[in-house]
């Protein structure tokens, strides 16, 4: 089965193998972003456990 290009790009895989994702809203509007917001949205996240199932299937050999 094949890699999604784009969920190779957007996600990574945790050396304990958690899955973590880049914020949103991040380029546009970021003037009147508070600066406290915009260096929170340049962290990684976790995925949420409702969508961790999905994106595993769209990378199912890790990240390589």
């Amino acid at each position: 089965m094949k890699t999604h290009k784009g969920a190779k790009k957007r996600f990574n895989i945790t050396s304990t193998g958690k899955l973590q994702r880049t914020h949103g809203m991040k380029s546009h509007f970021r003037r009147r972003k508070a600066p406290r917001v915009k260096r929170l949205f340049d962290r990684m996240t976790d995925v949420h456990a409702v969508d961790e199932q999905r994106v595993r299937r769209m990378l199912p050999n890790g990240l390589k």
